[in-house]
């Protein structure tokens, strides 16, 4: 099973606002899993992020 990120852990990864984080879930630039209050997203889903991303 992957392991899941945390709205802050992605912020902190991409050196973005965690704002950033919640309106790229909002956008739905990857799928993201409501538990509680907050949001996380498995790490597969963050390689396909980066992936589509990749400028060669």
């Amino acid at each position: 099973m992957d392991k899941l990120y945390t709205c802050a852990e992605i912020a902190d990864r991409y050196s973005v606002p965690i704002g950033t984080v919640w309106l790229w879930i909002r956008d739905k630039k990857f799928p993201a899993i409501k538990i509680g209050k907050g949001y996380r997203v498995a790490e597969a889903d963050l390689r396909k992020f980066e992936a589509e991303r990749r400028t060669v």
